[in-house]
């Protein structure tokens, strides 16, 4: 116990010495020292020194040069850089793999020499080994070290007050609900995929391009992975067109299709493909006959 609180303590007063230097994150830090186990690194002076191992020395490396490191606590607490680029930084989700759990918690594999470990507190349900979870990665304000949760609901936030509708976002999928799936917006701000609007599979650490939707009245917000209206339709129709090409001009997949065969071709619903349809209709590009649709050469 007295041997935690004074690595602690230790850590609190490293934090503050190296307050230019951000943890858990990648930096540009200035070689200012060689020695034969390795190079120190300084942010601003002389009396802030990491220590950069000589196993991850870039070729050539001299003093004054500027290196991008990650810069995170070793093993034994002492604060380390890398040249190695880890899975996810602070502040950033990712969907990472469990390797061990012992007693207090899990660890998963980030990519360095050093576990990233998950306390029991943090896990939305109890993590097994080999399986794989969403997880946020958080500086522990307390001992100084990095860590995940995947109790995301806690970390992420769920309303907004800025976000447009129609905005594209990067999205990851962390959970799945019986509204739809939980979405990662972002690394900051949690969303909804309503499951009646879905039409391709999706799991738990897809990644994917998605579109804001819209904010409610109580600032959560609601995502899409179709592209708003207008601009679903004209990549449908295109979409619709170059099908028929392939299929020598000829389609069987009607207005009168089933959702499902529609859902399955295209990933969209059956009403935007009929719209979409009457578009390409309307431009004289095709023909919508009852058993089929024909392309107009």
């Amino acid at each position: 116990m007295n041997s935690d609180i004074e690595n602690q303590s230790q850590n609190q007063e490293t934090l503050h010495l190296f307050k230019r230097v951000k943890i858990g994150k990648t930096n540009i830090l200035r070689v200012i020292k060689r020695l034969p186990f390795g190079v120190y690194l300084s942010a601003s002076s002389a009396k802030e020194e990491i220590l950069l191992p000589k196993r991850y020395e870039p070729e050539g490396c001299k003093v004054d040069d500027l290196i991008k490191v990650f810069v995170y606590f070793d093993s034994e607490d002492r604060l380390i850089a890398t040249t190695e680029i880890p899975l996810a930084q602070v502040d950033e989700c990712a969907f990472l793999k469990v390797l061990d759990v012992n007693n207090v918690g899990a660890f998963l594999d980030i990519g360095l020499m050093k576990d990233l470990f998950v306390p029991f507190a943090e896990q939305e349900t109890r993590m097994q080994k080999g399986e794989s979870y969403v997880v946020q990665i958080y500086l522990d304000e307390h001992s100084g070290r990095i860590m995940a949760s995947s109790k995301l609901d806690k970390h992420l936030m769920e309303t907004s007050h800025y976000h447009q509708e129609n905005q594209e976002v990067d999205l990851l999928i962390y959970a799945e609900t019986e509204l739809g799936y939980k979405a990662v917006m972002g690394t900051t701000y949690a969303g909804l995929i309503y499951k009646n609007e879905v039409y391709q599979t999706l799991k738990i650490g897809d990644k994917l391009k998605g579109y804001i939707k819209g904010i409610r009245a109580d600032k959560k917000i609601d995502l899409s992975i179709q592209r708003p209206s207008e601009e679903t339709r004209s990549d449908l129709a295109n979409q619709i067109l170059t099908f028929l090409k392939k299929q020598g001009g000829t389609s069987t997949l009607t207005d009168k299709s089933s959702p499902d065969e529609i859902a399955q071709q295209f990933k969209v619903s059956k009403k935007a493909y009929k719209k979409a349809l009457g578009a390409l209709y309307k431009r004289r590009l095709i023909v919508i006959q009852k058993d089929c649709i024909k392309l107009i050469h």
